[in-house]
């Protein structure tokens, strides 16, 4: 049967609801009696506490629970429980709440919190992740032995600030370096950036009789949220509902569990009544994870036709006080961490290293936006060290059918084609095409240098080797159908593309196909988390299998009905008929509920499909050599981008941007635009403009908006093309990869590859904002 909505650009199911303001956020939510919840957090960045007074603050008329770690020692973590849900015995971070209030209003629990006292005493702090893991420095963990954490996946190094070591050994590096012809070491830098969503992490609970907890979250991942919960509490999970509404975005940031806990505390506290917080922006941007920093170190040694033969590599993690995600981010960087290049002697080091910055978690693209930005220079570098063409040195190390990664994992014809990727942008941008002596002299004149960069890209899904997704699909009594999943689409368009393959599985118009918006972990079918670019795969194949278990009862109630074998019959257009005699059939609606003869008798009853898919084949690696199969599938792609920078000021101004990625299949093609022009916004504002900074005594500084610039659609480039390559994912419904994370990696390299090529400049650090472009700009106008 030929699919009618796979492919086509079927808007945005949620869409109307979204604009109208129909659609209701935990923000909008209000109950009976509810309180209001502040926090109270810490004025620095490590610090012993020696006391907290909340006197003042209890006898505050309209507050009804303050709460310390004394209250709230209870530890949190996915991967790694390290951190406490208030703050015990001393802070690690600016900013870390060490007191909360609930109260009649949120006046009343402002003032309440600001009437809250501590006494800190100050510790030496950590900023630096290179002194961080030097022998004798201070511990922001002195406890890590304690803690608990996924064994035989994570390796922390107790007694130091390593939360975990991830290592990659292929081959021989040693010999192979001592083979080639040119070696080459970098060291590059990548800040701290914040998430961002419109939406700040909003939470309402109510810890109701008999220990029986319902949450209201903004969150991608509610029965991850569910699960914590019940881990940290010892509280059975059919006495824990979690709900989650429409969530206004998360990019990674609302993964896992935050502040639910404490939420839930303060309600049980406060009798049970129903308690609210919502982060303001200062206080997200200040409290809540962050993306985390890296220190890249690379040393490549490569033959004079431009052949990698070898790679030592070394990841230097911020992690910041926590180090929850932080460990898995770190992981999945290493057995990426040198791109989709095939190598054959690798020694790569991943360090997930504690440090008093806020606290890393997942963000889109999970570590390999940070990563990239190394590799992809570096292969630029060593490219112009060759005085090799750069399109022709990565096209001479690509990944290929027959090539295996450095985790050993054997490349097929359909895990994806990054040669494909890189010659559609490089085609884009006109590469190779080299500028004229009239160009050249104009530049000059005019202090405006034109440059051209492109970069490659690829991802794998990080998640357990056990990540499932479920879905049902109940037929209402008119045919159409309404299916619930256990992932969360926070803005990406997941239901829409699950929408669509429902449709056309069952051969219904898609407006007859409902999704329940709200997930909530009493009603719904289980999903491990909406992260890693794996709702499309998973949920998609779970959706599948509910849709091949919702026909195969159609079939049978309608082979009886019929008369006819299974063989003889079709389903097309809301009615399963008899193929010979088309005309020979029974609408959807007469079997929804079962079928009933004109006697009276009746047959079947309510057709309800269960579908479920995990993550196959995936397996630990080894930890001593990181060989293994991690990836479910590979998505690739590449950047490629024109740019002219203004010699005078430090401006880059984005003339062209082109980008390719290889999703399999395309099932929307509106909705991956509109992806993928929003990772293109994203990845601008990581390379041209967001960082956060810190003073000497670890507060952070850029604690709003007006601080922390983000892009927004005035800054779009104005020339922006996609391309989109489709070679079939064999295991991904109709051959589709997820492909949500991938568009904002190597941007940043590509960005810069793009300075270099145009001014000379090299640079190694981002974001390469206006002051860092002018001075490295200068420093080589100088020298010429």
């Amino acid at each position: 049967m030929r699919e009618k909505y796979i492919g086509a650009a079927v808007p945005r199911i949620d869409g109307v609801e979204k604009v109208t303001g129909e659609a209701q956020y935990v923000t909008d939510m209000k109950f009976p009696g509810m309180l209001y919840a502040k926090l109270k957090p810490s004025t620095s960045a490590h610090d012993v506490i020696k006391s907290i007074n909340t006197s003042k603050s209890r006898s505050l008329t309209g507050v009804r629970a303050v709460l310390t770690g004394t209250d709230a020692y209870q530890k949190l973590g996915i991967y790694m429980v390290d951190k406490s849900i208030l703050a015990v015995s001393k802070v690690r971070y600016y900013g870390e709440a060490v007191a909360a209030v609930a109260a009649v209003d949120i006046e009343t629990a402002q003032r309440a919190v600001e009437l809250i006292e501590v006494e800190y005493e100050p510790l030496p702090i950590v900023h630096d992740v290179e002194e961080a893991i030097k022998p004798g420095a201070t511990l922001v963990h002195e406890e890590m032995a304690e803690n608990k954490w996924i064994k035989n996946v994570f390796f922390p190094e107790i007694g130091t600030n390593i939360a975990n070591h991830f290592k990659i050994r292929k081959g021989n590096v040693e010999d192979a370096f001592s083979k080639a012809d040119l070696i080459l070491e970098n060291k590059f830098y990548q800040p701290q950036v914040l998430h961002v969503p419109l939406e700040t992490h909003a939470v309402i609970a109510k810890w109701g009789t008999g220990d029986k907890i319902k949450i209201w979250t903004s969150a991608q991942a509610p029965f991850a949220v569910r699960d914590l919960f019940s881990s940290a509490f010892g509280i059975k999970r059919q006495d824990i509902e979690v709900v989650v509404p429409y969530v206004g975005g998360g990019f990674g940031g609302k993964a896992g569990i935050h502040l639910e806990p404490l939420v839930a505390l303060l309600s049980k506290a406060s009798n049970g009544r129903p308690v609210k917080l919502v982060p303001t922006r200062e206080e997200e941007i200040s409290t809540l994870p962050c993306r985390q920093g890296l220190v890249a170190k690379i040393k490549t040694g490569v033959t004079k036709e431009g052949k990698i033969v070898a790679e030592e590599i070394e990841y230097l993690w911020d992690a910041g006080a926590y180090a929850d995600y932080g460990v898995n981010i770190g992981r999945a960087a290493g057995y990426s961490g040198c791109g989709p290049y095939e190598i054959d002697n690798v020694k790569l080091d991943s360090y997930t290293i504690y440090t008093n910055h806020i606290f890393g978690t997942a963000y889109r693209g999970f570590g390999h936006a940070e990563f990239f930005w190394a590799v992809e220079r570096q292969r630029e570098l060593l490219a112009r060290s060759l005085n090799m063409d750069s399109y022709e040195f990565r096209m001479k190390n690509l990944l290929k059918a027959g090539s295996r990664t450095i985790t050993g994992e054997l490349i097929t014809e359909n895990t994806g084609r990054v040669d494909k990727c890189l010659e559609a942008v490089s085609n884009g941008i006109n590469w190779g095409v080299k500028k004229t002596e009239e160009e050249k002299r104009q530049e000059k004149l005019t202090g405006k240098y034109r440059g051209k960069g492109i970069a490659v890209l690829h991802k794998a899904p990080a998640m357990p080797t056990s990540s499932a997704s479920s879905a049902i699909i109940y037929m209402n009594e008119d045919g159409s159908v309404r299916f619930n999943v256990g992932g969360v689409d926070f803005g990406q368009g997941t239901y829409t593309v699950l929408s669509q393959i429902i449709a056309d599985k069952l051969s219904l118009p898609i407006e007859k196909v409902h999704c329940a918006f709200e997930t909530n972990t009493d009603s719904a079918p289980y999903d491990w988390q909406t992260v890693a670019s794996r709702m499309t795969v998973l949920a998609g194949n779970a959706v599948m299998d509910a849709c091949d278990d919702l026909l195969n009862q159609i079939y049978e109630i309608g082979s009886i009905v019929l008369r006819a074998a299974r063989h003889e019959i079709a389903i097309g257009e809301e009615y399963i008929y008899v193929k010979q005699h088309p005309s020979n059939r029974v609408a959807y609606s007469k079997i929804a509920l079962g079928y009933s003869y004109e006697n009276g008798n009746s047959i079947g009853g309510p057709l309800i499909g269960r579908g479920k898919s995990i993550a196959q084949g995936l397996n630990y690696l080894d930890q001593n050599t990181g060989q293994g199969m991690p990836a479910l599938d590979w998505t690739f792609g590449a950047q490629g981008v024109e740019i002219e920078v203004d010699s005078h000021t430090g401006d880059i101004e984005i003339l062209k941007f082109h980008s390719a990625i290889d999703a399999g299949c395309v099932m929307n093609k509106m909705l991956l635009k509109g992806q993928v022009v929003g990772g293109i916004i994203q990845g601008l504002g990581t390379a041209l403009s967001e960082v956060m900074l810190y003073n000497d005594n670890g507060k952070l500084l850029t604690r709003s908006l007006v601080d922390y610039k983000i892009l927004t659609m005035k800054d779009l480039p104005k020339n922006i093309e996609l391309h989109f390559i489709e070679t079939p994912q064999l295991d991904g419904p109709h051959g589709a990869r997820g492909v949500a994370e991938h568009p904002m990696i190597s941007i940043t390299s590509a960005i810069g590859n793009a300075v270099a090529d145009a001014t000379g400049a090299e640079i190694f650090e981002v974001p390469m904002n206006p002051e860092r472009v002018y001075m490295a700009v200068k420093s080589v106008l100088g020298e010429k």
